[in-house]
């Protein structure tokens, strides 16, 4: 074409999550049964909404209203309802006109990033989810700023790493936190928001908090959601009923703005998402509806609590079997239904492998040329038993090497064994 039409940040927009799925489908198509540990999808692992949910949808289909527009921020009942419930926590208090809905967390996301100056950053967590790093990276058109989770410490941030970026990069506008953490499972104690509030305060940034699984955090695990310990600096809280419910079909989150008042610059940026979201019209109108008769009803919370309890059952029983292993580092997360394996430095080499048909052999290391170490480790496993599990390196923009598998298996006997075929699976890699 005579004019490049290309974003000059297009090439660093990736999602392995899913890139995966077309290596996986070939896999598949040569015989070998594939077990899906990849996407976070709680109905594709037959976890779908119980009985009395869908009934509040399919009722919800019978009214009129249900089939035109909502307003461009959102519903205004189901705007009051997420204001009315936020306030009953200790912290900010908001109103309906400080949240906005959006076709799911990826809009917001990318809403979010679009609508940034080109020369203000956002400092993310690394290992990162990627469609917060690759959107930040392509906004940029700059490989993603990241501060470190360190698996030698349970995953904590290293706050000091943190603060190093804030002093070396003067463009950094905001901190990303995600928590309860994807992929990590970690969930931020009330003492490192602070401390990170108190850096946002120190160097007069804006904070964003990823809390789509905020309501999945394990009991016992000290989650608190960012509007508890704001303290007058600005932020941004996502939410969403993708994992709850769980529908992520039904493409429904939101933002909640906090001390838009605080700061002008802040509220122009918060202005301009608004806007750019009434160019859209609107947002998906039936998951609004439903809403606050799911979230309001006495048996919501109740069977999130139970769910949350089989995840933290499935975690006890991986780390159990993973931790044997001493050449990982493995810990049970908090919250959420992932878990993440880091290779010990100086354990992955050049030429393992595990036992692969020639066939297949010959199309993954096609695949892998130039690959790093734990995506050759993850193509393998892929290649030797079915399991399709997501590198951290290529996966989630890591420094780190290692692996996100899920929490999300319905069956008992089916969960064990992929667990014990992962465990062998390292194992036999790595005596290779």
């Amino acid at each position: 074409m005579r004019t490049d039409i290309v974003h000059p940040g297009a090439d660093k927009l990736r999602y392995e999550i899913r890139e995966i799925v077309a290596v996986a489908k070939q896999v598949a198509e040569a015989g070998i049964p594939i077990v899906w540990e990849n996407i976070g999808d709680p109905v594709a692992k037959g976890e779908v909404p119980p009985a009395w949910i869908r009934k509040i949808i399919s009722d919800t289909l019978k009214e009129d209203l249900t089939f035109g527009y909502s307003p461009t921020k959102g519903l205004d009942e189901t705007r009051a309802y997420i204001a009315r419930e936020r306030n009953f926590e200790e912290g900010i208090q908001i109103t309906p006109d400080d949240i906005l809905f959006f076709n799911g967390l990826g809009d917001a996301i990318s809403h979010l990033y679009r609508n940034l100056n080109p020369h203000a950053r956002i400092l993310g967590p690394d290992p990162a989810y990627p469609t917060h790093s690759s959107s930040e990276a392509a906004h940029a058109d700059k490989p993603h700023l990241t501060y470190h989770l360190d698996p030698e410490n349970r995953w904590r941030p290293d706050l000091a790493d943190m603060e190093a970026k804030l002093r070396a990069h003067k463009d950094i506008a905001g901190i990303l936190i995600i928590n309860p953490d994807n992929p990590t499972g970690f969930v931020y104690p009330q003492e490192t928001i602070r401390a990170v509030v108190a850096l946002a305060k120190k160097y007069k940034l804006f904070i964003i908090s990823d809390e789509i699984y905020s309501n999945l955090a394990y009991e016992g695990s000290g989650m608190h959601k960012l509007a508890s310990v704001i303290d007058g600096v600005p932020g941004i809280a996502m939410r969403g009923i993708s994992k709850e419910f769980p529908w992520p079909g039904a493409r429904c989150g939101w933002i909640e703005f906090y001390n838009r008042d605080k700061d002008k610059n802040f509220d122009r940026y918060a202005h301009s998402i608004v806007a750019s979201k009434t160019l859209e019209v609107c947002s998906t109108t039936l998951p609004q509806r439903v809403l606050p008769k799911v979230m309001g009803d006495a048996r919501y919370y109740p069977y999130l609590a139970k769910r949350t309890r089989r995840y933290e059952r499935r975690a006890e029983y991986a780390h159990e079997i993973l931790s044997k292993i001493p050449s990982i580092i493995v810990h049970k997360p908090q919250g959420a239904f992932y878990m993440t394996c880091v290779f010990r430095k100086g354990t992955l080499k050049k030429n393992q492998s595990l036992s692969v048909r020639n066939d297949l052999k010959k199309f993954i290391d096609l695949r892998l040329k130039g690959a790093s170490p734990d995506k050759r480790f993850v193509y393998y496993l892929l290649a030797s038993t079915g399991i399709c599990v997501v590198p951290l390196s290529s996966g989630f923009n890591s420094s780190l090497q290692g692996f996100r598998f899920l929490l999300l298996e319905q069956n008992d006997a089916r969960f064990k064994k992929t667990i014990k075929t992962i465990a062998k699976g390292i194992v036999d890699y790595l005596a290779s």
